[in-house]
């Protein structure tokens, strides 16, 4: 892996015209990684800890079970948890299932409305084939 090339990311928009482009696509590259060293089978947690070895290695900044409050009303009413937090900007969220459902994707988008952010990937490693979706936050666009 050429960790240099990892390291000089955009943080703005690309070329493509999506915002974090550039940082979702070198996320996923990390991801492809586990899933083709680890294969499918595993469960979520240890994705979650192979994922964060790789992302370090390629050099970009996560807090990984980041824990943010959730408030109703103004009133704090508990606590999410998204798998990674990646650049302060980008929320990552795996899931080890045979297929990804319509709950998971509502949970990836909660995630973003909780935390405010714009840009999310829902990752799955529980598929023969890695898979991922990139999810916006209509409300922050």
């Amino acid at each position: 892996m050429d960790n240099q090339k990892y390291k000089t990311y955009s943080q703005g928009i690309d070329s493509q015209s999506h915002k974090y482009t550039d940082l979702t696509s070198l996320i996923i590259r990390c991801a492809m990684n586990v899933h083709t060293d680890m294969g499918n089978g595993f469960q979520e947690v240890l994705y979650q800890r192979a994922l964060a070895i790789e992302l370090a290695d390629a050099g970009i900044p996560f807090e990984r079970e980041y824990e943010m409050p959730v408030f109703y009303k103004r009133h704090h009413i508990g606590t999410r948890r998204v798998d990674f937090l990646i650049h302060g900007v980008v929320s990552v969220e795996l899931k080890a299932v045979i297929t990804l459902e319509p709950v998971h994707l509502a949970q990836a988008i909660n995630y973003l409305e909780a935390y405010k952010l714009e840009v999310g990937l829902l990752i799955n490693f529980g598929a023969t084939s890695l898979q991922f979706k990139r999810v916006t936050n209509k409300k922050v666009l």
